[in-house]
C-alpha cells in the first residue's frame, strides 16, 4: 500500500466504504461505474467507462487487495472502493516461459488449474484465484499439453467464489446486508 494512502487512513479513519463504482473485467481492465451505469444493471452487463489513465490504473493496482471476507477493494486514500468482478479477483498473464503475472504485475506460483463449463481457464495460487487472459490461452494450452501444468479440474463458474473465498459483487452483498 502506498505511504500516502496509509497517511490518509490515519488522518481520516472513519470514511464510509464505496460500493458499485469500480469494476474489473475478465481481461484485467478497470471500469468506472457512475450512477447511470449502476442503474442500468450489474457489472459486467453494464460496464461503465474504461479507465485509460496509466497513472490512475497503476495507483489502483498498487492498492488493490482483499478484505477478511474475500471482497476485493482499492484503497483510495481513506476510502475503500470495493470492486465488482466479472470473473475472478485476478487476471493471469502467461509468459513465454509459462510463468505467471497478474494484471497488477505480481508474479504467482501455480497450485491448481481449473476450467469452468464455458471453457474458461483459471489458475489458483497462494495469492488468489485468477482467470487466464484470453490472449494467453495458446500458451496455457501449450503448458497443459506438455505437462508443465497439471490437468485442469472441472468446476462451474458459480462454485469458484465459495471454493476460493472471494466475492464477485460486493455491492450486492452490501445491499442485501443493509436491507
Amino acid at each position: 500500500m502506498d505511504d500516502i494512502v496509509k497517511q490518509a487512513l490515519a488522518k481520516w479513519p472513519n470514511v464510509p466504504h464505496c460500493y458499485g463504482w469500480l469494476g474489473l473485467d475478465a481481461r484485467g481492465q478497470w471500469y468506472m461505474r457512475d450512477d447511470a451505469t449502476q442503474a442500468a444493471g450489474p457489472f459486467p452487463r453494464s460496464k461503465g467507462s474504461l479507465l485509460r489513465h496509466d497513472k490512475l490504473i497503476d495507483f489502483i493496482q498498487r492498492n488493490y487487495e482483499p478484505d477478511a471476507t474475500g471482497q476485493w477493494f482499492f484503497q483510495n486514500g481513506p476510502q475503500r472502493v470495493y470492486v465488482e468482478l466479472e470473473a475472478a479477483p485476478l487476471v493471469w498473464r502467461v509468459m513465454d516461459d509459462f510463468s505467471l503475472h497478474t494484471h497488477t504485475g505480481q508474479s504467482g506460483e501455480l497450485t491448481r488449474v481449473l476450467m469452468d463449463g464455458e471453457g474458461r481457464l483459471y489458475i489458483a495460487t497462494p495469492s488468489g484465484l485468477g482467470i487466464v487472459h484470453t490472449q494467453d490461452m495458446g500458451l496455457a494450452a501449450d503448458a497443459l499439453e506438455r505437462g508443465i501444468w497439471p490437468a485442469p479440474e472441472e468446476m462451474t463458474a458459480a462454485e469458484l467464489p465459495e471454493r476460493f473465498g472471494f466475492v464477485r459483487s460486493p455491492a450486492a452483498t452490501h445491499a442485501s446486508a443493509t436491507r
